[in-house]
């Protein structure tokens, strides 16, 4: 028997009731996040990704980075969401991992976290797809910048969602669309396909039906995935033709 507010209830009738109490609920439902789990391990994958490339002399980036010949010829379509766990710098890990703290925890907190590891690793995706399409075969692309820009992107959203001030955001993410053109070695595939997906995402999410929004929002993922699977299976054809 357990203690109750008057007298005492048997285990069977407290788990019978707590199947009719409503469970709280994120912004846009998922369940309440009071700490971002999903941001810290995130953070904590980059920085020990970059601490073995650090020991390893880059080998690991060169086995994990998003490499298109490696993926098209060999195989290797795991590259295209590796490669978003590695940095080719102090300075670039750095922002990112910056960028993550600053937005991450707000994002799981308006998904939850299971929404908001869907929408980083997809837009990672959607940022190794789009240069899967228009990059050189030959060069090799690490960072976690497309999942990133699909995290200002959905910051953006969310804000504009909840009639919020966004236009901090969109001189951030304009900001980083010119760094992104103007200074070499900079993907821009991977910023403009991590910024799309994630818009398309957040948009998604934050806009679907209350009525039916674990359904809508299950189906724009599992749809966005089936997306850009279909546009790396039609590239593979062209490359491999």
């Amino acid at each position: 028997m357990r203690d109750a507010a008057v007298g005492f209830q048997c285990p069977e009738c407290v788990a019978e009731g707590n199947k009719t109490v409503r469970h709280a609920q994120s912004v846009f439902g998922g369940a309440v996040v009071s700490t971002p789990y999903v941001t810290w391990a995130v953070l904590g994958i980059n920085l020990l990704a970059f601490a073995l490339q650090w020991l390893t002399g880059q080998q690991i980036t060169t086995d994990f980075g998003m490499w298109v010949a490696g993926v098209a010829i060999n195989d290797q379509y795991y590259r295209m969401i590796t490669a978003a766990f590695l940095h080719g710098s102090v300075f670039h890990i750095l922002f990112n991992s910056y960028a993550l703290y600053l937005v991450g925890p707000q994002l799981e907190r308006a998904f939850g976290h299971v929404k908001f590891i869907a929408l980083y690793l997809l837009s990672a995706l959607g940022g190794s797809v789009l240069g899967y399409w228009f990059d050189d075969p030959r060069t090799l692309t690490v960072g976690a910048s497309g999942a990133i820009f699909g995290l200002f992107a959905a910051i953006f959203v969310v804000g504009r969602r909840l009639r919020f001030d966004v236009r901090g955001v969109a001189v951030l993410i304009v900001i980083n669309l010119v760094i992104t053109f103007v200074f070499p070695g900079i993907s821009w595939t991977g910023h403009i396909g991590g910024l799309i997906t994630g818009a398309v995402l957040a948009a998604a999410m934050a806009y679907a039906p209350r009525s039916h929004r674990v359904l809508f929002q299950t189906l724009a993922l599992l749809g966005v995935f089936l997306a850009l699977v279909a546009l790396v299976v039609i590239r593979t054809g062209v490359l491999l033709s």
